[in-house]
């Protein structure tokens, strides 16, 4: 029974976080180079990755980025959902793994799982990217990585610097989360 509800607890926050990250997007995406500057997508990924486990977070990343092409068109099926979908899935994937592993969970810890997987989960998008273009015969070259995955991405990524570990203080705080319990432990019911 006590497995039933965590896994309950589990998907329900799931899928809470697969609703900001459908809805978020609406706010930043009216200007594309403001969306494409803050990456809405990623913080409930990563928040979900921390929160619910990798498991979950990998989960939510894989068809965050695709179920929102196909609902709204955006971001553009080939390439962008592909590859954020890959992307978002190792951001989810490696901040809930890495966080899991850590024997002190902490906020230290948290910015550890979330650079971890910002710098893991570009280098794979690039990867990706380059192989899908490949593929079609078109180029993805270096500076084209640099400058779309990073450059350009540096107000999202301070944004999720800042954000991600607020957050969760702030569920921390108000004792929705509970860093000695494992993500599972989260929703069991006293």
């Amino acid at each position: 029974m006590k497995h039933n509800r965590k896994t309950l607890y589990n998907i329900t926050l799931t899928a809470l976080f697969f609703a900001i990250g459908i809805v978020l997007p609406f706010f930043t995406g009216q200007i594309k180079q403001i969306g494409n500057m803050l990456l809405p997508m990623h913080l409930p990924v990563m928040l979900c990755g921390l929160v619910c486990s990798w498991r979950y977070g990998a989960l939510l990343g894989a068809v965050l980025p695709i179920a929102r092409s196909l609902m709204f068109g955006m971001p553009a099926i080939y390439p962008n959902a592909l590859s954020m979908s890959v992307e978002c899935a190792v951001y989810g994937f490696v901040i809930g793994f890495i966080f899991e592993k850590l024997t002190r969970k902490n906020i230290t810890g948290v910015y550890i799982s979330l650079v971890c997987a910002m710098i893991i989960g570009r280098a794979v998008k690039g990867c990706f990217t380059a192989l899908l273009l490949g593929v079609a015969g078109d180029t993805y070259t270096f500076s084209m990585f640099i400058s779309g995955t990073f450059v350009s991405a540096i107000p999202g990524i301070i944004l999720q610097l800042v954000l991600i570990p607020a957050l969760i203080l702030v569920l921390k705080r108000a004792k929705l989360i509970d860093f000695n319990k494992t993500s599972e432990e989260q929703g069991e019911i006293e």
